[in-house]
């Protein structure tokens, strides 16, 4: 029995098998596009953080966890194939973290099915 044999080696840049091509399916103050997740946003903001945690498949406190909105948005983004790099990560979050937690709801929200654009 033969070893297979490696002509190419994994490139760089990707995250699994995405390509890095697409964009966020709304934008960042798009927020009447979903009526729900706004009113959320502006009324709990915390309880949003954690509702997006949880819909993305984490446990719902990494919304309230410094950092964790960070995190959850980088990975987001190589998951879903999305544009950016880790320091807009950051700053996003940072400078307009709760418009762009209601992004990440929509966003979620949108690849699930639960709403159309």
């Amino acid at each position: 029995m033969s070893n297979p044999v490696v002509t190419q080696q994994p490139g760089a840049g990707g995250y699994g098998t995405n390509v890095q091509t697409g964009v966020w399916s709304t934008g960042l103050c798009s927020c009447c596009s979903d009526f729900l997740i706004c009113a959320l946003g502006c009324f709990c903001p915390t309880a949003l953080s954690c509702y997006t945690a949880h819909k993305y498949g984490e446990n719902c406190c990494l919304g309230c966890v410094p950092g964790g909105i960070a995190a959850m948005r980088t990975h987001m983004r190589l998951t879903y194939g999305i544009e950016g790099t880790i320091c807009n990560d950051a700053l996003m979050t940072t400078f307009c973290g709760l418009c762009e937690v209601c992004r990440m709801a929509r966003e979620i929200r949108i690849r699930n099915g639960e709403i159309s654009l």
